[in-house]
């Protein structure tokens, strides 16, 4: 099958929304509402503080062709990630949830990015290689996996090496999953929640317990967990979990799941743990977070109403001291095989602006390229 007959009456992720992504566009535009003649989820277009709209694309609001915000070396993913030269991330625009907290709504929302084709794609690629990454870290792909693995399958045939990695919300059918077999052998996935009522508030999507769990268990079993002792290279980068001169661990095959704790949501952290402790420890890594933070939104009054709406299902805050206390027993309890927990902060300076050239702090990425700025 041709790769754009999956783009015609689309339904690649769970959401099946079935517009033809080939007749979309991304347009400049002044007008503030475009109607969908679908009338699928999602689909009126809505003007973004990036002048653009998407025009009749489903729920994600992107098109057939591919799009990219950033691309950079990362050294803010867990350690076996990162190891020594950073994880060479590429961000899509666009994605297949509608997190009322997202961190990186500009891209994933609001529709910041630039048309990237074939060969560009892999220029990316082949740059990242270059500046010492030690994959390619491809976030939030979901609604984009037919075009994406054929872009792979051409960063293999024209040189790039290092392994790639999927990093993604989970919620995505395992038969676009399978397109990725032998190209992806590291995998992030989410998993946000086991609870429908909250990701249907949060995130949009009611039945992301059920889409991702099966997911991730299919990333899972496709891919056994692989991890090489790495000596120090020369001039290797510091890091603050490591002594000088040690040896780093690397991951090369395997699934790393993450979970975000939501502040005022101990139990349903406690139902994710659970159920990672019976389907995923010691055949998979488990990463669980602390750093929920309030985002600064950029929006139109009634895009921001609609954001407080969802915001008011959970505690936009900080992680209380106390919480992390209480998370950490909960860790000890369950006795992981392999977790990585973070240390409790109050230091906000990491949240991106993918506006800048460097959307980052300096300290936590490296800038390799950007759609509105040239690097």
């Amino acid at each position: 099958m041709q790769i754009d007959e999956l783009y015609k009456e689309c339904r690649q992720c769970p959401r099946a929304c079935g517009v033809d992504r080939t007749a979309s566009a991304v347009v400049e535009t002044k007008s503030s509402v475009v109607e969908c003649p679908t009338g699928c989820i999602e689909t009126t277009a809505v003007q973004s503080n990036t002048g653009r709209q998407r025009l009749h694309a489903g729920f994600c609001r992107e098109p057939a062709d591919l799009r990219i915000a950033f691309a950079g070396l990362h050294f803010g993913e867990e350690p076996l990630v990162t190891v020594f030269g950073g994880s060479g991330t590429v961000f899509f625009t666009g994605c297949t949830l509608r997190c009322a907290f997202c961190q990186n709504y500009q891209i994933s929302q609001d529709g910041m990015g630039r048309v990237v084709d074939q060969a560009k794609f892999v220029d990316i690629c082949l740059r990242l290689q270059a500046a010492g990454a030690e994959n390619i870290n491809l976030v939030t792909g979901s609604h984009h996996i037919p075009r994406i693995a054929e872009y792979l399958r051409a960063a293999r045939d024209q040189g790039v090496t290092i392994p790639f990695c999927w990093n993604s919300s989970a919620y995505e059918s395992v038969e676009m999953l399978e397109l990725l077999k032998d190209l992806v052998t590291i995998w992030l996935p989410d998993l946000k929640t086991l609870d429908s009522n909250f990701s249907k508030k949060v995130f949009a999507a009611p039945d992301y317990p059920e889409v991702a769990s099966r997911a991730i268990s299919w990333m899972i079993a496709n891919n056994p967990l692989e991890i090489a002792e790495i000596p120090e290279p020369p001039n290797a980068k510091p890091a603050e979990w490591a002594e000088p001169g040690q040896a780093r661990d690397k991951m090369t095959s395997g699934v790393i799941v993450r979970h975000l704790f939501m502040p005022g949501h101990f139990e349903e952290t406690a139902d994710v743990l659970a159920w990672l402790k019976e389907n995923a420890d010691g055949r998979a890594i488990i990463s669980l977070m602390n750093q929920y933070t309030p985002v600064n939104f950029e929006e139109s009054p009634e895009q921001k109403a609609a954001r407080r709406a969802a915001l008011a299902n959970l505690e936009n805050r900080l992680v209380t001291t106390q919480e992390d206390a209480d998370i950490r027993d909960l860790i000890e309890a369950y006795d992981f095989d392999y977790l990585f927990y973070q240390e409790l902060t109050d230091d906000t300076s990491w949240l991106p602006d993918f506006r800048r050239p460097q959307p980052f702090s300096n300290k936590l990425a490296t800038p390799i390229w950007h759609c509105q700025h040239k690097l």
